[in-house]
């Protein structure tokens, strides 16, 4: 199912019923796991950046948010990054704030047992506007360890499309399990490549947040390719 932008027309509610989907979540878990979302919340409403789908908030501003010492905080983002509801975008390094972005797909994997809690019209809402995923979700340790490759059913190292999946898996674990293992060939034409995504919502969401790796590795494997069409 196709999910729209959290920009533009409707997107004030469509915030709101990811906030009340992150809510209801943390209300039916253990307190541990409440203490969290509300964090996440706060997080959500006071820095995250919709236009660029990206949160960019330094340890000691959450520190300051939260109300507890940095340990805590780095604990804290520990968290939500192995249960895969934050992805890190980007380390902080060298003075350089770190960049993370919504799992939108955990967040609705995580609350949809409890949708009806809030009622029926929020659960026609969601399921009008979010997928239903049925991968499993790969939990990933951002340090020096590198991820595990997660192995794709039916790769062909022999031809170039086989092994871009292969290069995705090893150097992209997370972003392959949870969006590019089944993207299909279909053609290349005129230095552009054209893929086919299991739904709508999978392709145009790779087209606006995932497609850098994807064409990367396509471009290293094909050559000359300028261009990724993803048909959903």
């Amino acid at each position: 199912m196709e999910i729209k932008r959290f920009t533009g027309f409707q997107a004030g509610s469509q915030k709101y019923d990811l906030l009340t989907a992150i809510s209801v979540a943390g209300l039916n878990g253990t307190p541990g796991f409440q203490c969290s979302m509300m964090r996440l919340i706060a997080l959500i409403t006071a820095r995250y950046n919709w236009r660029t789908d990206e949160l960019t908030v330094g340890q000691k501003e959450m520190a300051r948010l939260w109300s507890v010492d940095e340990r805590t905080v780095k604990r804290e983002i520990k968290r939500l990054t192995d249960s895969s509801i934050l992805l890190q975008l980007r380390p902080g390094v060298r003075g350089r704030v770190a960049a993370y972005r919504l799992n939108y797909t955990e967040i609705y994997r995580l609350s949809e047992p409890v949708w009806r809690n809030v009622g029926s019209d929020f659960v026609s809402r969601m399921e009008t506007q979010t997928p239903k995923p049925t991968e499993k979700v790969v939990h990933v340790q951002f340090g020096q360890e590198k991820p595990e490759a997660v192995e794709h059913e039916g790769q062909d190292l022999q031809d170039p499309w086989g092994r871009a999946l292969r290069r995705l898996s090893e150097s992209e674990a997370l972003l392959f399990k949870s969006w590019y293992c089944d993207l299909k060939f279909v053609e290349i034409q005129d230095q552009t490549i054209t893929l086919r995504a299991p739904s709508k919502f999978i392709a145009q969401y790779i087209q606006s947040h995932h497609l850098k790796p994807l064409l990367g590795a396509v471009q290293l494997e094909f050559g000359r390719i300028q261009k990724v069409c993803l048909l959903g």
